[in-house]
């Protein structure tokens, strides 16, 4: 019993070491069409949201919490689906005191605010971090919307109806207990007709020539 005794006093005088909230990431609200391909992997420093598959008027929904405050993150993830543009934007939960100054542009998901520029969250800007929407043959042109309070919002445009686009922002949290973040595709491509289709379209207007000269010679 005496050595029971000396080891649990021995066990007080070993400092116990903090460790932080280990990050996470939930699906909180697909729609529309939306397919996680490869699930969620998280790393100390980069977020890794896997493979998502978004189609024309599509929007998931991620929840997070457990971001280190002031910590610089980087979300990577591969896009699938012919889209020209995509947006992403994050909510703050709502019955903060700075929910008052919240411009309210776009609606937010129950429970959750538009993230105002003192909320706290931000896309880590200044933080020289890439934004970035990398597919074969080009990229894609990013517009930011982060010292307002209308919005942490990226806009990603310009794909050109790319299929698989390698997509790369910033993630800083200074203090929301949770958050969301969403990614919302605003439009597919027209898909190019099928030869067939071009067969039929191309006879449809021979046909409309051939009727206009043969109206022309009546009326000469």
């Amino acid at each position: 019993m005496p050595r029971v005794c000396t080891a649990l006093a021995f066990a007080a005088l070993i400092p116990i070491t903090a460790q932080a909230e280990p990050i996470n990431i939930s699906l909180y609200s697909p729609s529309g069409g939306f397919h996680d391909a490869t699930g969620v992997i998280t790393g100390s420093s980069t977020i890794d949201l896997g493979a998502l598959t978004l189609n024309g008027g599509s929007t998931t929904t991620f929840y997070v919490s457990g971001l280190e405050l002031s910590r610089n993150y980087a979300v990577d993830f591969t896009l699938n689906g012919s889209l020209d543009e995509f947006r992403v934007e994050l909510f703050d939960p709502s019955g903060n005191a700075n929910d008052a100054i919240d411009d309210g542009a776009s609606p937010a998901p129950d429970g959750y605010s538009v993230s105002n520029n003192v909320d706290g969250l931000s896309f880590a800007q200044d933080a020289g971090l890439a934004r970035s929407a990398l597919f074969a043959g080009g990229g894609a042109i990013v517009t930011a919307d982060e010292v307002t309070h209308r919005g942490d919002i990226l806009l990603f445009s310009g794909l050109s109806g790319a299929e698989d686009a390698r997509v790369t922002f910033g993630l800083r949290n200074r203090g929301s207990n949770g958050f969301l973040l969403q990614i919302t595709a605003l439009g597919g491509m027209a898909e190019a007709p099928e030869p067939a289709s071009m067969l039929l379209l191309g006879t449809g207007l021979a046909g409309l020539a051939a009727a206009r000269r043969r109206l022309a010679q009546r009326r000469a």
